[in-house]
């Protein structure tokens, strides 16, 4: 058994349809071993024990099969139609999971400086960011400054980037 209560379950489905709509990719075996926990958990959708029994043969279908069952969930999320506003929504997402704990802020800020920074040519909305990113990446055990404060910095990057008024903010 997954372990995962229903709310867990859903939160999951939630955040995996939130990233596919953002543009960014889920492997199909993530897509299939959140459908399995959310079976487990006690959640009921027409596509959940067809996506849950997927064999490796059968990968490809996983990606329509979610979609079926975010639909049915009502867990859909609509992406902004403009590729930049989309990739502000991105940035400000990825800035809350950091804030919140629910992604490493490594993790994070390497994302939102590879999937958002570069694509819109590094606004200085995301420069504290990016800056934490770098130094994450370049860190190794030998440098005077712990890890961990590195971390908190990205957390207090993500954490302003939250609070600024960027023309491309969307929530």
């Amino acid at each position: 058994m997954s372990g995962l209560t229903e709310e867990q379950a859903l939160t999951e489905l939630r955040t995996l349809a939130r990233t596919r709509a953002l543009g960014r990719h889920v492997g199909s075996d993530r897509l299939i071993r959140a459908a399995l926990d959310a079976l487990l958990a006690g959640i009921d959708s027409p596509s959940l024990p067809l996506l849950a029994g997927l064999g490796r043969r059968e990968e490809h279908e996983a990606q329509e099969l979610f979609g079926h069952l975010a639909e049915e969930l009502g867990i859909g999320f609509d992406a902004p139609a403009d590729p930049m506003a989309a990739k502000w929504a991105l940035a400000y997402w990825l800035a809350a999971q950091i804030v919140d704990g629910s992604l490493d802020p490594a993790t994070g800020a390497d994302l939102i400086w590879a999937e958002v920074a570069i694509a819109l040519d590094y606004p200085s909305e995301l420069a504290s960011v990016v800056a934490c990113a770098v130094q994450l990446e370049d860190w190794d055990e030998t440098w005077d400054i712990p890890l961990e404060r590195l971390k908190e910095a990205a957390v207090r990057a993500a954490r302003e980037l939250l609070e600024c008024e960027s023309p491309g903010t969307v929530s």
